[in-house]
């Protein structure tokens, strides 16, 4: 069967643009692979597994932080084979090896084995799971995009909803291990096939424009850039034009390099909030199956905190708003740090997830729109590297003070603290200009 004819054939018959259709794909491994391997999924695992077999709780946590680590170095190359030939194929293999792994990890019985099937988990939901789903969506939306990346965190939110319970209500009815049997199944049955069927990289590819405005057909990317008058037809749109940096150009913004300091902090308070939460609640004092009501409630928050941040994303500089996301985390971190009711519990964990949801819509549209899709992969390849460091050392950090000190109080006042600079430092994430890189020399684009 010819692919891409057949996607061509389905684009012509729809109602409605195809990038719509690369949205529901990627929201079907939102559900299952990006899902599974998530640390608000891990979070409802430490306190079972590390009873059962006996370890801490900074070992069971260095596999979030070693699998993220691992995936620093494969990012670059992830973020080139997107820029190349699109998101589709990456994906459907992804969810494929994550199902295995899910199913591997409901067998192990020591440190190694756990190690040997999580970390190379952990590596692809951090690598190609990461990159491939907010770069296939940004190459597809111009106008558009922040409705695109809110669908998209809407169904990762629902899944994070709904994962933890689910695995927490397996494990109060069998044992961890059948919860993992059940996430490799699940990842098998809903993150394979919708990705390698439906995928293609960008919409000129299948000869369509980018974002086209509603009942009227708009002029591509490149063709505006190269009119010297656009219509007057033209000039009652909005302009959604973008500029497109190269990987070189990037690195020598100044936006790039503020913008990767405030993914660090963000992701690092997001990883170890996220994989230590329900853990502190339960060292609180509270059954699990009440603690583990923080995963889904953090997860849950998420599905309206898009749609939130996706309605102001066209209206307010995000700059602005990558800022607040952040000021938001940071008080929810610290109302964590004391919550230990359960009403303490279900608010901070919703103004975490508000917050955090936030977050990764708007660091995905920043990056897009401040550098086009063109190189939108590979330089995400290597802006990974912020994000990963980030969430390897929030959880491993979490893990290791709590078995100092028998408390998640001081690294979630940490976590206060790093959300409170990233909230300074996006204010000066002003979006760049190419027009300030003109005195680059000739040929050095790439």
């Amino acid at each position: 069967m010819n692919l891409v004819r057949w996607r061509n054939k389905l684009a012509n018959s729809l109602p409605f643009y195809y990038g719509w259709v690369i949205v529901g794909s990627t929201v079907s491994v939102s559900l299952s692979t990006r899902t599974v391997m998530a640390v608000a999924a891990l979070s409802v695992f430490v306190v079972p597994m590390t009873e059962d077999l006996g370890w801490s709780r900074g070992l069971f946590s260095g596999a979030v932080s070693l699998g993220g680590l691992c995936a620093v170095f494969i990012s670059p190359l992830v973020g080139k084979w997107l820029d190349r030939f699109g998101s589709g194929l990456l994906l459907s293999v992804a969810s494929v090896l994550t199902g295995g792994l899910a199913v591997g990890l409901s067998m192990v019985g020591n440190p190694a084995a756990f190690y040997a099937l999580y970390v190379p988990g952990r590596l692809i939901f951090s690598g190609p799971i990461e990159l491939g789903i907010p770069t296939a969506i940004s190459n597809w939306f111009i106008r558009r995009r922040p409705l695109g990346l809110a669908a998209d965190a809407v169904a990762k939110g629902a899944g994070l909803a709904i994962i933890p319970l689910l695995a927490q209500f397996i494990i109060t009815g069998w044992d961890w291990r059948t919860a993992w049997l059940t996430l490799g199944i699940l990842t098998f049955a809903l993150g394979v096939i919708p990705p390698v069927l439906l995928m293609a990289r960008r919409p000129e590819d299948m000869g369509l424009e980018p974002d086209p405005a509603p009942n009227k057909p708009v002029e591509s990317v490149s063709a505006v850039a190269e009119s010297e008058s656009p219509s007057p037809a033209a000039v009652t749109e909005p302009s959604y034009t973008e500029s497109s940096f190269t990987v070189r150009q990037a690195f020598h913004t100044r936006a790039f390099w503020l913008l990767a300091a405030f993914t660090a902090a963000g992701f690092m308070v997001q990883g170890g909030l996220s994989l230590h939460q329900v853990a502190h609640y339960i060292n609180q004092g509270l059954p699990g199956p009440t603690a583990a009501l923080a995963a889904s409630t953090f997860a849950f928050s998420q599905i309206f905190s898009a749609m939130f941040w996706a309605a102001l994303g066209r209206r307010i500089p995000v700059r602005f708003l990558l800022s607040a996301t952040a000021a938001i985390v940071a008080v929810a971190a610290f109302g964590t740090s004391v919550s230990a009711t359960l009403p303490a519990e279900l608010v901070s964990a919703a103004t975490v997830g508000f917050g955090v949801g936030g977050l990764h819509l708007l660091v995905r549209l920043a990056w897009a729109d401040y550098y086009g899709r063109e190189h939108l992969g590979t330089i995400r390849g290597y802006t990974m590297s912020a994000q990963i460091g980030g969430q390897a050392i929030g959880p491993v950090l979490a893990g290791f003070m709590f078995d100092a000190t028998g408390s998640y109080q001081m690294p979630f006042l940490v976590f206060t603290g790093a959300a409170t600079l990233a909230a300074i430092l996006a204010l000066f994430a002003t979006p760049p200009k190419l027009s300030a890189l003109t005195q680059e020399p000739a040929g050095r684009t790439a």
